[in-house]
């Protein structure tokens, strides 16, 4: 009874370590500018990383914090300034 106790959980001790370790697939590719906002900020919700965004939207500018950029006016969310986590990866920002 103790054997089995034991393997248990070692099984699922096992089983918690492997999904800290998963991560998230590249997203499928997203064509032109950001029209579905909802849809945008679900996946910056997932907080991917600036390659994972560029996969994502790869008609969408990213620029990243300390990046130069103009700061010309634009409506059709062509381009997207990031705020990023301690870990590097995408946590907020706005369309301008």
């Amino acid at each position: 009874m103790r054997r089995l106790l034991c393997a248990a959980f070692i099984s699922v001790a096992t089983l918690a370590a492997a999904c800290q370790h998963v991560t998230m697939s590249d997203p499928k590719p997203v064509p032109g500018h950001v029209t579905d906002l909802d849809a945008f900020h679900r996946f910056i919700g997932t907080h991917p990383t600036p390659e994972q965004f560029r996969k994502a939207y790869p008609d969408v500018t990213l620029v990243l914090p300390g990046q130069i950029s103009t700061r010309e006016f634009r409506t059709n969310n062509s381009r997207y300034f990031a705020e990023l986590g301690g870990d590097g990866k995408i946590v907020g920002g706005k369309f301008m």
